[in-house]
């Protein structure tokens, strides 16, 4: 009997359940004879067998088919916690896979035989290791759609730079019995002031072309204009070695001339603020002026021949003036002090300046057919401009932008010529974009502005006359020679085109009331 039992007490040993024989006192065991020592042994072993067989069915039961759900579920889960903690420890400890499989069976409460423990841990391990791969598939999958999400498309490029403006002439204003040597918009774009040898300045509206005011007061011609940057006063230089304000709103002149030059005073420009006024005369200086006191604040000897051309930076903090002594001269507006000379090695006459929009270059006229600019930082000329006649007249001009439909504004310089020819340069490329015919005499001035979506160029000429030109789409000259198609509209645009402004306009010809202003 007591061979009988020493499996039974070894699988309680290795189990290590609460109720085995060596659990008992020493006075217990002591105290109890060997006869009843022998019964319960016996009664020991029978009453572990019965608990071993009955723990084994109801883990038998727990993972069979005919289970509820719900106890699969909680027993699964705690099986499974167990069951992967044991692998993490026998893989860390580096056992063989026997060796776990013995380890997992001496720590379980099943008194089962082997093959049956084996089998039943065996399935739940290829169940296991099923519903890894499925989680781990479904990550997979889930992340795969989440690349197949479809990224928006990049921006389209750009259109390619065009490679030609194309303006035609809108309005033709008369009303100049001289030629006309100076012209500008108005800051927004709604006025244009024009100055002239007759010593008249007129001033017009830009969207119909007809005449607001007609400002008289100079006592001999006027070479230079400059709007304030609020648009409500012009500023004009003269002959007679004054600066006169006039008043668009009112109509008036300003009380009080700028006198200080002595001589013809060439150019004039405003400071940003406009509590500046800079000036450029024949007497070879450069005078800063207090806007509300009419008085010099201070005098720069400039140059050592007369002062062609002025400009202001557009922060104001610089001031540009050129000579017909070749040279280019950057000053500081608050100190007078001289910055930078610029000059080139053929040393040309200058006649005119312009900062750029950005205030990085310059831009100046020469008398040997060329415009040059100037990054003044550097000191040295950066793109030459050629192609029109520039051998006698002080000539000046500006920027204008262009674009493709669609496409980020490109930047083109405009001069006029003294063959009577408005010439367009892309700034990047030196190409001429447009060569437009009109004039009759040489073109002494050009400026551009955009205004209600339209960008606009006017010029002026000796042959007495201001002309407005407006950039068109390709599509409207394609119609021009179909008359049917033709409607109002495009006939105004269109109606002086290059080859009827080629021959040029008498006085008595009958043209459409909004393209003749006498």
């Amino acid at each position: 009997m007591e061979n009988g039992n020493h499996p039974s007490k070894r699988r309680r040993l290795n189990n290590g359940y609460a109720d085995s024989p060596m659990s008992s006192s020493s006075d217990e065991l002591a105290a109890t004879s060997d006869h009843e020592m022998e019964r319960r042994r016996a009664s020991w072993s029978a009453k572990k067998a019965y608990t071993a067989r009955r723990r084994y069915n109801r883990r038998s039961h727990s993972f069979s088919d005919s289970g509820s759900p719900d106890e699969l579920a909680v027993d699964a889960d705690t099986y499974w916690g167990r069951n992967t903690r044991e692998q993490s420890r026998s893989q860390s400890r580096g056992r063989s896979r026997s060796r776990s499989r013995s380890g997992s069976r001496s720590r379980s409460r099943s008194s089962s035989s082997q093959d049956t423990r084996t089998s039943d841990q065996g399935k739940p391990e290829e169940s296991a290791q099923g519903d890894y791969d499925v989680d781990e598939e479904s990550r997979a999958r889930s992340e795969q759609h989440s690349e197949r999400i479809p990224t928006p498309p990049p921006p389209p490029p750009p259109p390619p730079k065009p490679d030609h403006v194309n303006y035609k002439e809108k309005f033709l204003l008369r009303g100049h019995l001289r030629g006309v040597s100076a012209v500008q918009f108005s800051p927004d774009g709604s006025m244009i002031a024009s100055g002239g040898a007759d010593g008249a300045l007129k001033v017009w509206d830009t969207l119909t072309g007809k005449l607001i005011h007609t400002f008289e007061g100079h006592l001999a011609g006027i070479s230079t204009v400059a709007w304030s940057p609020d648009g409500e006063t012009i500023a004009s230089g003269s002959d007679d070695k004054s600066i006169r304000l006039w008043n668009v709103l009112t109509g008036k002149a300003h009380p009080v001339p700028f006198n200080g030059h002595h001589n013809y005073v060439y150019a004039i420009a405003f400071s940003p603020k406009g509590n500046m006024l800079v000036s450029g005369s024949y007497d070879e200086a450069v005078f800063l002026w207090d806007v509300r006191s009419a008085r010099v604040m201070r005098s720069l000897p400039a140059h050592s021949d007369p002062v062609a051309g002025v400009d202001v930076v557009h922060d104001g903090t610089l001031i540009a003036s050129c000579s017909s002594d070749g040279l280019i001269r950057l000053w500081d507006t608050a100190t007078g002090q001289c910055l930078r000379t610029l000059v080139h090695e053929d040393n040309p006459p200058v006649t005119a300046v312009r900062f750029s929009p950005n205030g990085k270059f310059v831009l100046a006229w020469t008398l040997d057919d060329c415009v040059r600019l100037w990054n003044y930082v550097e000191g040295r000329c950066i793109k030459t401009y050629q192609g029109h006649v520039n051998r006698k007249y002080s000539l000046c001009g500006g920027f204008g932008v262009y674009s493709a439909p669609g496409g980020p504004p490109e930047a083109f310089v405009v001069s006029g010529s003294e063959d009577g020819a408005v010439l367009c340069w892309d700034v990047v490329s030196k190409n001429i974009l447009q060569r437009i015919e009109g004039h009759t005499d040489a073109v002494l001035c050009v400026d551009t502005c955009c205004y209600e979506g339209k960008r606009l160029m006017v010029s002026c000429s000796l042959d007495r006359t201001v002309r407005v030109w407006e950039e068109v789409e390709e599509v409207i000259e394609s119609r021009e020679t179909d008359e049917s198609e033709v409607n109002g509209e495009n006939m105004e645009v269109t109606s002086q085109g290059p080859a009827q402004a080629q021959d040029g306009v008498t006085e008595g010809d009958d043209v459409h009331g909004d393209k003749m202003i006498e």
